[in-house]
C-alpha cells in the first residue's frame, strides 16, 4: 500500500487535473448522500486523472502524499478518501486536523482503525506471519483513547465512517461463530457508548463464515454497521449484502463498502498487473452494477453511502469511481437494464 505521509514541508502545491464536462455533470447529478472515493491518493499514475502535471511531469509519490490531498478533493466526484495508513499506526488529533484542513466542508474521511485492535496476533515485519498473540485485540478502552477520540476530535464534521477491518481471524476463532460474534459486538458496543451518534462505526470482515444474519444482528445490537468487503476472500458483493441484510433498502444505517480487490487476485499480483494505475485493466461489471443499485436506492431513502475503491479493484481507482458514478446515475434515473 502507498503510504500517506503527514502534510508538512515546503514543496510546491499540486494542482488538480482538468476534467471533462461529463465528469463535471456527473458530479452535479450524483446524489448528495453518495460519497465516492479511493484508498489513499498518492499515485503518480493518476496524473491527468486527478492531478495536473508539475513542471511537465507527474509529481513524485512523496509530494503527492504530502501535498496532493487538496487537488484530490477538488475533483467533482471524489467526496471521500480512505485513510488507510491508520491501519498500521494511530494518528494524533493534530494530524487528523491537518488532513481535515485540506478539504472542503462537504468532504468526508473514511478511516481504518489500527490493526492493533482488530488482529488477534502480532505479525512479523515483512512476512506478515503470526508471531504471537496480540494482547490489545478487542481492547475497547485503548481503541477509544488512541484511535476513535483523536479521529473524531481532529476531523470534526469531516469524519465519515470509522472502519474496523478484521483480517482473517483463523479457525481458532471462527470455528465458534456465536462466540466471536459476541466478542466483536461487545467491543463495538463499548466504542458506540463513547462515540457521538453522528459517527458511523463500521466492521469489515475477511472471513466468509461471518457474513451471516447472526453476525449482522450482533453488529446491529451493538450500534455498528457492516462494511461490505469487495475482496477475493469474500462472497460476491450482492450475495454478501444479502447475508448481512444490506439489501434491505429501508434500513436506517449508512451503506459502507470498500471495493478492495478484483476476484481471483492477490494484492501483489494485482499491483504488478495494474501498475501505474492510470487506466481500467479488468472491469468488474457485476460488482459495479450491484454497488450502483444499492447506492442509488439507499440514497433515495435518505441514507448516506460511502464507497471507497482501491486501484487493485479494476486497475485505476479514479476511473472506477467515474464508471460507478455513471452507473449510479443510470439507476437513479430508472434507466438500468
Amino acid at each position: 500500500m502507498t503510504s500517506q505521509l503527514s502534510l508538512f514541508g515546503d514543496a510546491d502545491a499540486i494542482d488538480p487535473a482538468e476534467v471533462t464536462e461529463e465528469v463535471v455533470r456527473l458530479g452535479r447529478t450524483l446524489p448528495a448522500a453518495v460519497y465516492l472515493g479511493t484508498s489513499s491518493w498518492s499515485f503518480p499514475g493518476w496524473t491527468g486523472l486527478v492531478f495536473a502535471p508539475r513542471n511537465g511531469k507527474p509529481a513524485p509519490e512523496q509530494a503527492l502524499a504530502r501535498h496532493g490531498l487538496p487537488a484530490y478533493a477538488a475533483h467533482p466526484l471524489l467526496r471521500t478518501v480512505s485513510l488507510d495508513r491508520t491501519f498500521y499506526a494511530p494518528l494524533t488529533r493534530s494530524e487528523f486536523a491537518a488532513y481535515a484542513a485540506q478539504v472542503p466542508d462537504h468532504f468526508r474521511f473514511v478511516v481504518k482503525a489500527p490493526a492493533a485492535f482488530t488482529d488477534p496476533v502480532l505479525r512479523k515485519p515483512g512476512s506478515g506471519e503470526a508471531a504471537r498473540d496480540n494482547s490489545s485485540f478487542l481492547d475497547a478502552a485503548a481503541a477509544a483513547a488512541t484511535f476513535v477520540d483523536p479521529a473524531v476530535a481532529g476531523l470534526g464534521a469531516k469524519a465519515g465512517p470509522l472502519v474496523f477491518q478484521f483480517p482473517p481471524l483463523g479457525r481458532r476463532l471462527t470455528a465458534d461463530v456465536p462466540r466471536i460474534t459476541a466478542r466483536i459486538a461487545a467491543f463495538m458496543a463499548v466504542l458506540r457508548s463513547r462515540t457521538p451518534r453522528s459517527i458511523t462505526l463500521a466492521v469489515e470482515i475477511r472471513d466468509p463464515e461471518l457474513a451471516c444474519a447472526a453476525f449482522a444482528a450482533g453488529l446491529r445490537d451493538s450500534g455498528a454497521a457492516p462494511c461490505l468487503a469487495v475482496h477475493a476472500r469474500m462472497p460476491p458483493v450482492a450475495e454478501q449484502a444479502g447475508a448481512l441484510g444490506l439489501d434491505r433498502f429501508d434500513s436506517p444505517i449508512p451503506l459502507v463498502a470498500r471495493w478492495n480487490l478484483h476476484a481471483g487476485h492477490r494484492y501483489e499480483e494485482a499491483k504488478q498487473a495494474y501498475f501505474p494505475f492510470d487506466r481500467l485493466v479488468e472491469q468488474d461489471l457485476a460488482t459495479r452494477k450491484a454497488l450502483a443499485i444499492m447506492a442509488a436506492r439507499a440514497a433515495a431513502r435518505g441514507r448516506n453511502v460511502f464507497i471507497t475503491i482501491n486501484n487493485k479493484a479494476e486497475g485505476s481507482a479514479p476511473c472506477s469511481v467515474e464508471k460507478l458514478a455513471a452507473a449510479i446515475a443510470t439507476v437513479s434515473t430508472g434507466d438500468e437494464a
